[in-house]
C-alpha cells in the first residue's frame, strides 16, 4: 500500500475512533504507531515512539502550560475572581441589557485568568444567569451571553491555546499573546454592541434593572474585584515590556496569584491542595493529547500527505485556501474539543500555509477565533451543555442555542473583519517590536 493511502486511512481512522469516544490522545498516538509500523517496520516505529515523547516533553516552552493553569486555579479557588460581576454590573447597569453586558465584561476578565472557556461558562451560569432570569431577562439572551462570553478566554491572553499553536507551528508565543489583545477586545465590544442594539430595539428582552448600591457596598465590590485585573496586567505588562518571556510569564503569574491570595487572606492548605491537584490533572490531560498528536504529526509527515495537499491546492488562491480552512475548523469545532482540532489539523496544514506565505501570527489569531466559535456551535457546543447542566429545567437546550445563535452571527462578522483587515491582529505586535 502506498504511503499516501496510509496517510488518508490514518486520518479516517482517527476521526472514527474519536467518534466512538476513544480518548483523542490514544486515538492519534495508536493510529500513528500502527501507521509507522506499516510503512517502516516494527523497530523504527518503536524508536519513534520512544524519541518523540522525550523530545516534546523536554521542550522548555511547555512549562508555561502548568504555570498558567496553576495561576488560574489559585485565582479561582482563592476567590480572586469574586466581585467581578458585581463591579461590572455597577459600571454597565445603565446600558440596555446591562446585566448581560456586565456578564460579558466580567467573563472576559475571568476567562483571561482561568484560561478555560468551560470553567468561565460554568461559573457565570451560576452567578449571572439566575440573576438575569430573576429580572425577567429573555432566557436566550441570558444564557447565550454567558455561553459566548466564556469563549473570550481563548483569545485574550494568557491563553493555553496560543501556547499550543506556537509550539506546533514554531511561532513566538509572546507575539501571539500580543496579537490576540485587539481581536479579543474587538470581540467583547461586538458582543456588547449586539446586546445593546437588540435590547434597544426590543426592550422586552431585558427589562430595566435599577441597581442601587451604597458607597460602602461599592467599596466592598471594588475591594473584591481589584486582584484579578492587577494579576492580568502584571503578567501582560511584563511580557510587553520585555521583563520576561511568555514562558516565564506563567511562573510569574502563578507567583503573583499566590501573593495576592496571601495578601487577601484567602490562601489555606485546602485551597492550595485543590489548585495543585487540578493543575496536575489539567496538565496531564493536555500533555497526553499532545503526545498522541506529536506521534501523529510524525506519521503524517512520513506518509507524504502534506506534500500531496500542497500540490493539490497549488492552483488555489490564498483567499480560497483560507476559506476552506475556516470551513474545516468551523465544522470540526461543532464536534471536537479545541486543542484536539489544532493537534489534528495543523501538522497537515502547516506546509500549505507556508506555501501560500500566510502570516502565521495572523493565522494563529484566526485559528483561535474559529475555535472560539466552535465552543458554542450546535450540535455539540460545549459551553451550551455546561450551562444546561448548571441550570437544569429552568432553560431548554433549544432556548440556549437560539440565544447563542445571535452571538455566533456577530462572531462571524468579527472573523470577517479579522480576515479583511490583518492589521487588527498585527498592528500591536509590530508597534511593540518597534
Amino acid at each position: 500500500m502506498e504511503r499516501i493511502e496510509l496517510g488518508f486511512m490514518g486520518i479516517a481512522l482517527v476521526l472514527m475512533l474519536i467518534g466512538v469516544r476513544v480518548p483523542i490522545g490514544a486515538a492519534m498516538g495508536g493510529t500513528a504507531f500502527v501507521g509507522i509500523w506499516a510503512m517502516m517496520g516494527w523497530k523504527p516505529a518503536v524508536g519513534i515512539a520512544k524519541a518523540v515523547p522525550f523530545h516534546l516533553i523536554g521542550d522548555w516552552n511547555l512549562s508555561a502550560i502548568p504555570m498558567f493553569l496553576l495561576m488560574g486555579f489559585i485565582a479561582v479557588e482563592a476567590g480572586l475572581t469574586r466581585g467581578l460581576f458585581g463591579a461590572a454590573r455597577i459600571l454597565l447597569a445603565w446600558l440596555p441589557g446591562g446585566l448581560a453586558s456586565s456578564t460579558v465584561a466580567a467573563s472576559a476578565l475571568f476567562a483571561s485568568a482561568s484560561g478555560s472557556s468551560v470553567a468561565t461558562a460554568a461559573a457565570f451560569s451560576r452567578i449571572a444567569v439566575p440573576e438575569m432570569l430573576d429580572s425577567n431577562y429573555n432566557k436566550g439572551l441570558a444564557t447565550g451571553s454567558v455561553a459566548a462570553a466564556g469563549t473570550l478566554g481563548a483569545l485574550i491572553p494568557p491563553s493555553v491555546l496560543m501556547i499550543v499553536f506556537g509550539m506546533l507551528l514554531d511561532t513566538s508565543i509572546s507575539t501571539l499573546f500580543i496579537a490576540g489583545i485587539v481581536p479579543g477586545i474587538l470581540t467583547a465590544v461586538m458582543f456588547l454592541g449586539l446586546i445593546t442594539v437588540r435590547c434597544m430595539l426590543n426592550p422586552a428582552l431585558a427589562p430595566k434593572v435599577q441597581v442601587k448600591v451604597t458607597p460602602e457596598e461599592k467599596r466592598a465590590l471594588i475591594s473584591d474585584a481589584w486582584p484579578l485585573p492587577v494579576l492580568i496586567l502584571g503578567v501582560l505588562g511584563g511580557i510587553f515590556t520585555g521583563l520576561f518571556t511568555a514562558t516565564e510569564a506563567g511562573a510569574v503569574g502563578a507567583f503573583l496569584a499566590l501573593v495576592l491570595a496571601l495578601v487577601r487572606g484567602r490562601l489555606n492548605p485546602g485551597i492550595m491542595k485543590r489548585a495543585l491537584v487540578d493543575t496536575a490533572s489539567g496538565t496531564s490531560e493536555v500533555f497526553m493529547v499532545m503526545l498522541g498528536a506529536a506521534l501523529f504529526a510524525r506519521f503524517v509527515a512520513l506518509s507524504t500527505l502534506p506534500d500531496f495537499i500542497v500540490g493539490y491546492f497549488d492552483g488555489y488562491s490564498t483567499f480560497a485556501v483560507l476559506m476552506l480552512i475556516c470551513l474545516l475548523f468551523l465544522v470540526l469545532g461543532a464536534f471536537l474539543e479545541s486543542i484536539s482540532i489544532m493537534l489534528l489539523c495543523l501538522p497537515v496544514l502547516a506546509p500549505l500555509l507556508v506555501a501560500h506565505e500566510v502570516n502565521l501570527i495572523w493565522f494563529g489569531v484566526l485559528t483561535i477565533k474559529l475555535l472560539e466559535i466552535g465552543l458554542v456551535t450546535p450540535p455539540m457546543g460545549m459551553n451550551v451543555f455546561v450551562i444546561k447542566s448548571a441550570m437544569g429545567n429552568r432553560v431548554t437546550l433549544g432556548e440556549i442555542f437560539k440565544g447563542v445563535g445571535w452571538f455566533i452571527a456577530i462572531d462571524l462578522v468579527t472573523l470577517a473583519l479579522l480576515i479583511a483587515f490583518p492589521a487588527l491582529s498585527l498592528w500591536l505586535p509590530e508597534f511593540m517590536a518597534n
